[in-house]
């Protein structure tokens, strides 16, 4: 509170700096330091993976903050477009109502006033953490600015080209009704079994050495319904002489092409793999390969498709996967079965088990961006720290698809599209024609963008006046919200004022989790190289994976979750801190030791012990005539004020190179061994003797180790600075001069 009142987290109300020399852009880093909170989602909670994040931007700000730099810690929260609308869901479930009873307009002010009551929970949780931002510059991914960003953004794409609607197999969920990209995907692994089934070919020669009939192994019998080919790896030798030969597909009585692609995979049960294009990312670009058709059998649903065929119409699909192999049985043509464990599809948010179907969504052509982000980090521009992960970055960049950036949900950025009512009617989005779009159109933002397809619709961002195709129907706008990673990867120029702008971006330095570099981290690169043609930050810091003492990931369900919020009420914000800081030793993962913030506890204790034994002893208050002129006598003086230099100096130089848990452990060693137990320990015949410079030397080193322990353990080193200040000051340690 004490902080917050004082202004100081906003770098506008700081002491001043001296102004501005000519060419201050080359000399900004050494003025200003910006870093951006990853916003939480509005559903989130404090984990102890936000505490690391938040510790260590937190030990970065009041760090620069002290060395007199013009700081910027923006907060924020993301709507979280899937996960929110899900938690309202389930509120309105238990109720015994669902989203389409209330329909679009009231079920969205539900959703902002479960946002108002609960959405800025963590945020408080923050703040008992002891996080220095500026809250004065709180932002919201659905605020009305950074909305209208968002929009212009769309159009910017579509503007260029990159933004198109096209019928492809993506993933879907049927309990959130929306699509996924790839990078929302988890993925589980199950125990199933390998059907072996026999895949009659259409010409038979009992004369020969062909078998009448090739082997197909599956796991979703069910999908075979929409089968359009059987493939074989043109290298397997097996197969080579039923290439372009054809088999009719049992159940279905369909002629299908045997064909030979290199995706396929000979060591996979028999080394032929049936097509499904419609239900199959990998199947779909097969079929693209080979121009076969496209066989949609499964729904939005989950449930069987009427080109399914009667029997299995309205099914869902375990339900149809029984009846499929009850009549391939039948039918003879189950060679055998074998157990079988592989990954499945989930939901990253509800964990429902994912169907790819066949569906118009809005995308992102990746060719253009792409290379602005490789480019960013290949000529050092952005520097991803450890190194190391640029691997999972550049991989990810050099085979990515285009980007679905379409959802059908409700809550979220509500897409600028608008389409004629008399062409389309009300149906459902995903029902509507395919369209193409108009490549580098130069409209301006504020006007109506036409398509020239045979799909009528305009990319505005307000309704058009008037339907240029019909001239006499109210064009109704697209159901679908963009996807949240779309809004989240303008938030680090989004957020910030004209002004802020100028003196704030790019950032100096982004700090997050591994399992977001491709979600988040390339997409913000390549949107502020795309947008201001700059980058959005200068560093990439990626902290370690918390994880349990036996190496596993934490998990409240299954009882090894650590909640930071019963370690603060139970040692203290500053032991948490510490505990966390004092096991980041610069691995990848951090095996959590909750007796580390036991340790943490400790510590300021002993802070608080020697700093009362020194306030008591020395009756010094903190000004000017204490700390000049300072001349040891003795050689424990000389050696305490050289080893707090030595100190000081190597934990500057940790903290610029991002080795918080090395800096901790010096300052940690210096303060309790170097200071307290030999120091304090010699100094006590000195101060019987009245000495005042064992007095002076106490105080000053005291004071001197307040501040090189505040950014780690800010609320007793601030606590103990309020006590020795001069009386009626309102200053801080928060912003005492770190030199």
């Amino acid at each position: 509170k004490l902080w917050e009142k004082s202004g100081f987290f906003n770098s506008d109300k700081l002491p001043k700096t001296p102004a501005l020399p000519a060419g201050r852009q080359r000399l900004k880093p050494k003025i200003y330091f910006t870093i951006l909170l990853p916003p939480p989602n509005i559903t989130g909670s404090l984990h102890l993976g936000h505490a690391l994040n938040a510790t260590i931007s937190d030990i970065l700000i009041r760090f620069n903050r002290m060395r007199g730099k013009k700081t910027i810690w923006l907060p924020g929260l993301d709507h979280a477009g899937i996960a929110t609308q899900n938690v309202v869901e389930k509120e309105l479930d238990r109720e015994g109502g669902t989203r389409f009873d209330l329909g679009r307009e009231k079920f969205i002010e539900r959703v902002w006033q479960w946002k108002k009551q609960y959405g800025s929970i963590i945020l408080g949780q923050f703040k008992k953490l002891g996080v220095s931002c500026d809250w004065s510059r709180l932002r919201f991914t659905l605020d009305k600015k950074y909305s209208d960003a968002v929009l212009k953004a769309f159009i910017h794409y579509y503007k260029k080209g990159w933004i198109y609607r096209g019928e492809r197999v993506i993933n879907w969920c049927p309990r959130c009704q929306t699509s996924l990209s790839d990078l929302e995907v988890e993925y589980k692994e199950e125990k199933t079994k390998l059907w072996y089934i026999k895949y009659p070919l259409k010409v038979q020669d009992s004369r020969s050495m062909i078998q009448d009939y090739i082997v197909v192994a599956t796991t979703r019998p069910e999908t075979m319904l929409g089968d359009a080919a059987v493939a074989v790896n043109p290298k397997d030798e097996r197969y080579k002489n039923l290439i372009d030969k054809e088999v009719i597909l049992p159940l279905q009585n369909r002629e299908i092409p045997i064909i030979a692609d290199k995706a396929v995979d000979e060591k996979f049960g028999t080394g032929a793999v049936k097509v499904t294009p419609a239900h199959d990312l990998t199947d779909a670009e097969i079929a693209e390969r080979h121009s076969l058709p496209f066989y949609q059998v499964i729904d939005k649903d989950a449930k069987m498709t009427s080109e399914a065929g009667y029997l299995y119409f309205g099914l869902k699909t375990e339900e149809c996967r029984s009846k499929v192999l009850e009549e391939l049985e039948k039918l003879g043509l189950i060679e055998k079965v074998e157990d079988y464990t592989h990954n499945i599809s989930l939901c990253y948010r509800c964990r429902s088990k994912l169907e790819p179907i066949l569906s118009p969504q809005w995308f992102l052509k990746m060719d253009e961006l792409k290379k602005l982000a490789i480019k960013a980090v290949k000529s050092s521009k952005v520097k991803i720290i450890p190194k190391n992960f640029e691997k999972i970055y550049f991989s990810w960049l050099n085979n990515v698809k285009d980007w679905c950036i379409s959802r059908q949900i409700w809550w979220g950025h509500r897409l600028p599209v608008w389409f004629c009512q008399n062409q389309t009617g009300r149906i459902p989005n995903f029902q509507f024609p395919i369209s193409k779009q108009i490549p580098n159109s130069k409209s301006q933002t504020s006007k109506p963008i036409e398509n020239s397809s045979a799909e009528k619709f305009v990319v505005s961002i307000v309704q058009p006046r008037r339907c240029p195709f019909c001239k006499e129907c109210k064009m109704i706008q697209s159901e679908d919200v963009l996807d949240t990673w779309f809004s989240s990867a303008l938030w680090p120029f989004a957020t910030l004022s004209k002004k802020d702008l100028k003196n704030f971006y790019p950032s100096d330095v982004l700090i997050t989790a591994r399992d977001i570099i491709n979600l988040w981290v390339a997409r913000m690169i390549f949107s502020g190289m795309g947008f201001r043609g700059e980058i959005p930050f200068l560093k990439v810091l990626i902290h370690a994976t918390i994880l349990t003492q036996e190496g596993k990931r934490m998990s409240k369900s299954k009882g090894t979750g650590v909640d930071p919020l019963e370690l603060i009420d139970n040692f203290g914000a500053d032991a948490l801190r510490f505990g966390l800081i004092w096991q980041s030793m610069g691995n990848q993962d951090i095996r959590f030791d909750g007796t580390a913030v036991m340790a943490g506890r400790k510590f300021a204790n002993k802070i608080w012990n020697a700093s009362r034994f020194v306030i008591n002893n020395t009756n010094l208050r903190m000004n000017t005539n204490n700390t000049n002129k300072i001349k040891p006598k003795t050689s424990a003086g000389k050696k305490i004020l050289s080893q707090l230099q030595k100190t000081k100096k190597a934990v500057e130089k940790d903290i610029e190179n991002f080795h918080f848990g090395q800096a901790l452990h010096k300052i940690y060693d210096f303060f309790w061994h170097d200071f307290c137990d030999v120091y304090i320990e010699k100094s006590k015949k000195q101060l019987q003797a009245s000495n005042p410079q064992t007095s002076k030397i106490l105080f000053y080193v005291l004071l001197e180790s307040l501040k090189i322990l505040h950014p780690f353990t800010p609320f007793v080193t601030e606590a103990i600075y309020q006590k020795v200040k001069p009386k009626g000051s309102k200053k801080m340690l928060l912003i005492v001069k770190w030199q």
